[in-house]
Parts: C-alpha cells; structure tokens; sequence
C-alpha cells in the first residue's frame, strides 16, 4: 500500500479514528444520565405529590366549634377518623359500645372525605346526623385521597361495636371510593366490604361512581348540589346509569361543592347560592328518610 503524502508544514493532524471501547463507554455514560434524569424526574413528581397531599383543606373554625359545644352528641377525634356518637349511646371512647335502645335505628354511616379535605369540616354539616341518632365515622383517608384508601370498613365500624346496620358514604372523590367499597361486596357477596361488615347502603354526597353498581340490590341516595361546579348536575347525570335503576336523587338548591363541608372556597367551584343552615337541614332529612326506609 504507497505511503500517504507528507502534510505540509503547519497543518492540523489527521482525526484518529475512534476505537470500539471508548464508543460503548459513551453510550453508557448516555444512557446513565438518561436513567438518572428519569429517575429524579419522577422523585420530584413524588415529592410534589406527597408536600401536595400534607397541605389539607382544614376546617372552618366556627362550625367545628359549635358541633362541639352541641350536647345533643360527643365528637371525637382520633388519628384515623372523627367520630360524632349521639348523646346516650355510649361513652366519650370512640369505642365505647351503642345500643339499639338510645340510638335512632341503630345504624350508623362511614363517610369518605373529599380530596385532601380535613375530615373535621364535615362535622357541622353532618351534626344534624347525629342529633337524629346516627352515629356517624368520618374517616381520615390514606394521604388525604380516599381513592387510595386501602383499609376495609370494618377498620371505621369498628370505633362504634355496637351499631349493626352501617352505609358508605363519601363526598366528591370519597364518594368514588365508596362505591368501589359496594362494588366490591356486590363482586364477592355481602359480608365483602371488609372484614365482617356488610354495607347495607350507599350515599354519594356531591360524588358519582367510576364503578359500575347499576346491578346492586342495596339502596342508593345522591345528594347534589344545583350550584356545583366540580361535580356537577350535568356529569352526575351522565354517571346516573352506574347506579341501580332504584336509586334516589336529590339536588339542594342553591348548594355547591364545599358546601357539603365547611372548608371554604374550592377552585372550579360555583357560588352557593344556600345558607349552611339549609344545606345541614336537606343533607340531615334526605339522609334520616334513607336510613329509616322499609
């Protein structure tokens, strides 16, 4: 093979050409930055989530200070949930038994939060509740998201042993998770909502199903409100059809979102055009006739 020419003087010196090891040494180093920015992407994401889901929708203070100066019941509240126990149906410990003597129907309601909202503020809007004899658990979800709720039911029956007949209920997202809780002990048959508790009913507070329990023998209630800008009267009644047929409804005039709690403005939201005291007195009688059903 002939000698190349001789480069003139000054001339810049031919590229090497690149060896085999120090290219698949490149393409690692490539790939380990693609890796690492993936993975610090989705650590961000987490941390957005977790600092997100730790700042709640807390409620209102004049509200919650009235339910617990109301005699007509004991509010207690624990690390997993807020109990309102109707006065003579046991003690001050959430786990105090009931009978079904001194409370109204012996029944009691497990409600779901909304997203991220303090299950406190829901207090005043559900004393009604209580006054009429429902013992009444608001759980205090997993993160804030009830979607995520992993425990069954029977970890919120279990803070009032002695009520016997109990329903699901849930606002906004809680109200999702709540009827998957049906849908599940509908999927496996009764005694499946968690544990040994059978739901005996589903109440959906400003909320509609993801699930499909339109074949579900137990009775349904949906509260709404006219003035609702997030859970709208519009997409409730695109979802009605994943209800049973039999289910009720009921739309409260004049009330929005929040408006089924005490927790101030929600984005999206529209404006409530009812005072709390209606909102209270139509959540409490829809609820009451519910229960009270043949």
């Amino acid at each position: 093979m002939p000698e190349s020419a001789p480069l003139p003087p000054g001339s810049p010196a031919p590229p090497r050409p690149a060896r085999a090891g120090t290219t698949r040494t490149r393409h690692r180093s490539r790939g380990r930055v693609v890796v690492r920015s993936v993975l610090a992407a989705a650590l961000a994401l987490v941390l957005g989530f977790l600092v997100y889901a730790s700042i709640p929708l807390t409620a209102e203070p004049a509200p919650l200070q009235a339910a617990r100066d109301n005699p007509a019941f004991t509010l207690v509240e624990t690390a997993d949930s807020v109990v309102l126990s109707p006065a003579g149906s046991g003690s001050d410990d959430p786990a105090g038994s009931t009978t079904a003597e001194n409370t109204a129907e012996n029944t009691g309601l497990v409600l779901l939060t909304g997203a991220r909202v303090d299950p406190a503020a829901y207090v005043s809007k559900l004393s009604g509740l209580a006054e009429a004899g429902i013992t009444v658990v608001i759980a205090r979800p997993i993160l804030g998201f009830a979607i995520v709720e992993w425990r069954p039911i029977s970890d919120f029956t279990a803070l009032a042993p002695g009520v016997d007949t109990w329903v699901v209920g849930g606002h906004s997202l809680g109200g999702v998770r709540a009827c998957q809780y049906l849908a599940d002990q509908e999927a496996a048959g009764s005694q499946s909502a968690g544990a040994g508790t059978e739901v005996s009913g589903l109440v959906l507070f400003a909320s509609y199903c993801a699930a499909d329990v339109s074949g579900a023998t137990l009775p349904v209630l949906s509260i709404a409100g006219t003035e609702d800008g997030l859970s709208t009267p519009a997409k409730i009644e695109a979802a009605a059809g994943r209800l049973p047929a039999s289910a009720s409804f009921i739309e409260i005039e004049g009330a929005n979102h929040g408006g089924f709690g005490d927790y101030g403005a929600q984005p999206g939201d529209g404006t409530a055009t009812a005072n709390d005291a209606d909102v209270t007195e139509a959540i409490t009688a829809a609820v009451v006739e519910f229960v009270e059903r043949d």
